[in-house]
């Protein structure tokens, strides 16, 4: 896989549950996004990369189950300016598996939200889908 070279912001937000330990959702995202800056803010789990590098473990799932149709929909409806974004089921990614959802109800116990920011945008989604 070649991850072009392309200034992006890559930001995760995820609620925590009262009923859930926040060790466990830093962990959810951890597995999913190795390489990003996790904090604990209140009843939130937020973490930050500035690298395409740490969508590689979503690529590698895209890739794998030929699921490009799904993301680049859900990145194409989610389009505003520079900025998109996707759900990812929480529990899934407790357990290192990748499973989009379209509404946050698909993930009982709250989805990660997770925010894409660039300038060239439209070759992040070309990148995911692989259209080049």
């Amino acid at each position: 896989m070649k991850i072009p070279n392309i200034n992006c912001k890559i930001e995760m937000i995820c609620p925590v549950n009262l009923s859930e330990d926040p060790e466990k959702v830093k962990q959810a995202i951890s597995n999913i996004f190795p390489f990003s800056e996790i904090k604990n803010e209140n009843f939130s789990i937020k973490a930050q990369s500035k690298e395409l590098r740490s969508l590689e473990i979503i690529y590698d799932e895209i890739l794998l189950n030929q699921s490009q149709k799904s993301y680049t929909r859900n990145l194409e409806d989610n389009l505003d300016n520079d900025t998109t974004w996707f759900f990812l089921n929480k529990q899934a990614a407790f357990v290192k598996k990748v499973v989009i959802c379209d509404e946050t109800e698909e993930s009982p116990l709250g989805p990660i939200k997770v925010i894409l920011t660039s300038s060239n945008i439209d070759g992040i989604i070309d990148w995911i889908s692989f259209a080049n």
